[in-house]
């Protein structure tokens, strides 16, 4: 008997592989697919493989105002694709390494939950039964797909894209219909836009970016715009068929003709067929149902990740994990998502912290914000020939304590970690302005916005 049987080998589940294996505890993982899960094979690390080439070529196309001439850039989307799948061969391997290395036992195999036994649970994989002390959930997620006339049939005709096949396209299209203008659909708006394609995207909504500060998002906007993005806002897909997705805006039809359509509409919780009901673990709309320890409703069972349903980002779910581990090994922790960072690898990034503006004021929260330009940054200024971004922090009125940050601009993804240690550390701005910024960087916008308020 295992003293752990992880389901699942995305973030959450290779995470508390490790950190239970180092830990000593006997750990076998169950993966049906590639290790790394969604994040790793088919989402986060091969759309920012994609990217990266965009911006290469964008600094190639544009890089005169730096005083470098080239001629004839050109991108090679075939060659960008197969580095791609180059960069994630190369990472999984890193993590079977991982595991190798912290004595975890691999199953390639789907597991499902039988029961209880003495002393513990039972799955089954391929026919063969595994026992374990404890049991950790960490399934992920996958794309939901909502019930729109001809969205099954465009999946299965090829017309119509995941998350999935969007990264491995063999050429470029001509138009690229994009349905939802969340993360994923905004990434690869990105990359097909600087790669040539007539980028459309549609939105439920009356603004992109979902959550992300309103001001922030509007700014996003345009700078998509500038580079030729179609926006179509408060737009409901009413059906879709070969060529066209029929549309309706203000009460109005409208159609959105394309050659390939990216469903991006969000992610559901993988719950079902793995054995849940057998346990009783109890579940709601979102996901599997958990404590701040990640104690699901049955003893000695924990769920991590995006089986949860909260925040499904990868970097969430190696916390939730490390958080499961040690309330196993009895070492105090708990989850807390006030200072969750959240990105969108776009060219000018966007990074949030902590509480947007629409947030705070839902929570009736009395705070008080103050925004500066990026170029008040001397490398920002450097490195952006002609380019702008923001800094906005918000702060409790009354504690003066830091309540979220928002940034737009070049390294706002590489910087956006030390506001979210700012905000869960509870640092109040005179705190915060104690700290030595390293210059010249871009991340003394952080330190130049907080010198903005009047605190003494």
């Amino acid at each position: 008997m295992y003293d752990l049987i992880i389901l699942g080998g995305g973030p959450a589940g290779y995470l508390a592989a490790e950190r239970a294996g180092h830990a000593k505890l006997s750990t076998c993982l169950f993966e049906m697919n590639a290790l790394g899960g969604v994040c790793l094979n088919e989402g986060c690390i091969p759309s920012k493989a994609l990217l990266y080439s965009a911006k290469v070529y964008d600094y190639a196309l544009h890089g005169e105002k730096y005083g470098v001439k080239t001629e004839n850039a050109s991108l090679d989307h075939k060659a960008v694709v197969a580095r791609r799948g180059k960069v994630v061969r190369t990472l999984v391997s890193g993590v079977g390494a991982k595991m190798k290395g912290a004595g975890v036992t691999v199953v390639k195999e789907r597991a499902s939950i039988v029961g209880r036994v003495e002393g513990g649970y039972e799955v089954e994989a391929a026919g063969q039964k595994y026992q374990a002390k404890r049991l950790l959930i960490a399934t992920g997620s996958s794309p939901s797909l909502p019930p729109i006339p001809g969205l099954k049939e465009g999946i299965e005709a090829g017309y119509l894209l995941t998350n999935r096949e969007v990264l491995t396209l063999d050429a470029v299209p001509e138009r690229l219909a994009i349905i939802g203008g969340g993360v994923i659909g905004l990434e690869m708006a990105a990359y097909y836009a600087t790669a040539g394609s007539k980028v459309t995207v549609i939105e439920m909504l009356d603004h992109i970016a979902g959550a992300t500060d309103r001001e922030i998002s509007a700014m996003l906007q345009k700078e998509y715009e500038k580079k030729g993005v179609t926006f179509l806002l408060s737009t409901k897909v009413v059906s879709i068929a070969e060529g066209k997705i029929a549309c309706e805006a203000g009460g109005k039809p409208l159609e959105v003709p394309f050659d390939k359509a990216l469903v991006s509409i969000g992610r559901r919780a993988n719950i079902k067929g793995i054995g849940l009901e057998n346990l009783g673990v109890v579940t709601d709309r979102a996901g599997i149902v958990t404590d701040d320890k990640m104690r699901t409703s049955v003893e000695n069972v924990y769920a991590t990740g995006d089986v949860t349903g909260r925040y499904m980002l990868a970097h969430t779910a190696y916390r939730e994990s490390e958080v499961a581990i040690n309330t196993i090994l009895g070492k105090p922790d708990h989850m807390r998502y006030n200072a969750n960072p959240s990105v969108i690898y776009t060219q000018p990034e966007v990074a949030s912290v902590g509480l947007s503006e629409e947030a705070a004021k839902d929570a009736g929260i009395d705070y008080e914000v103050k925004k500066l330009s990026m170029r008040y940054a001397g490398r920002f200024v450097a490195e952006n020939e002609g380019g702008d971004g923001i800094c906005k922090i918000l702060v409790d009125k009354k504690h003066r304590n830091i309540l979220g940050v928002h940034m737009l601009g070049s390294y706002s993804s590489e910087i956006i970690w030390g506001a979210a240690e700012m905000i869960e550390n509870e640092l109040r701005v005179t705190d915060a302005r104690e700290i030595i910024f390293p210059h010249p960087t871009v991340s003394e916008i952080i330190r130049e916005t907080l010198w903005e308020f009047d605190d003494k």
